[in-house]
């Protein structure tokens, strides 16, 4: 029996069993522990999933009890799959928004930054002792790919820390499509300088777990990147993903994974939001995707919830060119100089509109 229905959009009543929590995506499968190859659900509904910024203890309700289950009992019990797509993105490039758009009862539903994931590339950046990883990867995408609705597919958005396990995710979903989402070199820098010292740490951030990771081939040496400035930075982290994303279209072909670009996906949405249902062989009617174009998630910022159109994000892009004009300039510069020697496109191959 199950708890309450995804689509009621109500708390979750207790689960009568774990089997019924494993069975019902209204039990998000929200941390994994190494130690004890545990999973923690969560009572996360529909109605939430819709409310938080991103699926992080930060956005979602306090106070939320977990329901701690070994692993193999999680997958013992889950039901069968739905079809499963991602988003993967290089920061800062509207993919919260584009996920928050894939949220349409009887369509698709949007999971964003799941925390899951992120305890996966932790545990082995930290040198993954205990259970096999990609069994624990293998088994977390089958917790998240609970289908919320009948004939639904699930699109996940993992955070950026996650991109170097995308070849081992889309190794692992052989039927799975993704689009690589990234802004535009000039804009992304713009993001970065508008934010301030908080943007700036951040992408020192990022820097250095894509260095863990092994991301970064730039021809740079470690000491190097003390020395560069911190849109330079940003810049590196940006070229890096460029590099990745080459590199998945690739291995895995134009037929399952396109590149986008937030400029093109603003300047029409419904024709990128047609493009993605193509790829990932789910149509949805013009009608529908027209709703979608011209609802919230194109409406109101994907952070605060507040009104916020295109219009408003071409306000803000040009308010921080401008404060920042000099730098961004002289940083793109650099780094077209950079992408040449390293034989890096500034733009990506397999664009999902071409």
């Amino acid at each position: 029996m199950m708890t309450s229905s995804p689509l009621s959009g109500g708390p979750p009543r207790p689960p009568l069993s774990i089997e019924a929590a494993a069975r019902d995506a209204a039990w998000l499968a929200h941390r994994y522990d190494p130690g004890h190859d545990a999973v923690h659900l969560l009572p996360v509904p529909r109605t939430e999933h819709r409310r938080a910024t991103f699926l992080t203890d930060e956005y979602l309700p306090a106070g939320l009890s977990p329901l701690v289950v070994r692993r193999a009992d999680a997958i013992a019990a889950a039901p069968p799959t739905a079809p499963v797509h991602f988003l993967f993105h290089a920061a800062f490039c509207c993919s919260t928004l584009l996920a928050r758009a894939l949220d349409r009862p009887g369509w698709s539903m949007g999971l964003k930054e799941p925390v899951i994931l992120n305890d996966i590339i932790g545990w082995r950046r930290r040198g993954g002792q205990g259970p096999d990883m990609a069994a624990v990867l293998n088994d977390a995408l089958t917790l998240l790919s609970r289908p919320f609705g009948p004939g639904e597919m699930v699109c996940v958005k993992p955070s950026t820390a996650v991109n170097a396990l995308a070849p081992a995710i889309l190794a692992l979903r052989g039927d799975a499509c993704a689009v690589l989402l990234y802004a535009p070199l000039r804009t992304y820098l713009g993001s970065i300088a508008r934010k301030g010292l908080d943007g700036r740490l951040w992408v020192r951030t990022l820097l250095t777990g894509m260095l863990d990771d092994n991301l970064v081939d730039l021809g740079f040496a470690p000491r190097d990147y003390l020395g560069q400035t911190d849109l330079q930075v940003a810049a590196v982290g940006w070229l890096a993903h460029q590099q990745l994303f080459a590199r998945l279209v690739a291995q895995f072909g134009a037929a399952r994974i396109r590149t986008l670009d937030s400029a093109t996906l603003m300047a029409d949405p419904a024709a990128a939001l047609a493009a993605f249902a193509k790829l990932t062989g789910r149509p949805l009617g013009a009608a529908g995707l027209a709703e979608i174009a011209a609802g919230p998630a194109f409406r109101t910022h994907s952070k605060t919830g507040a009104a916020f159109d295109s219009r408003d994000r071409v306000t803000e892009l040009e308010r921080g060119d401008a404060l920042h004009a000099d730098e961004i300039d002289k940083v793109a510069r650099w780094a077209e100089i950079v992408a040449a020697n390293a034989g890096i496109a500034m733009d990506s191959p397999a664009p999902l509109l071409r």
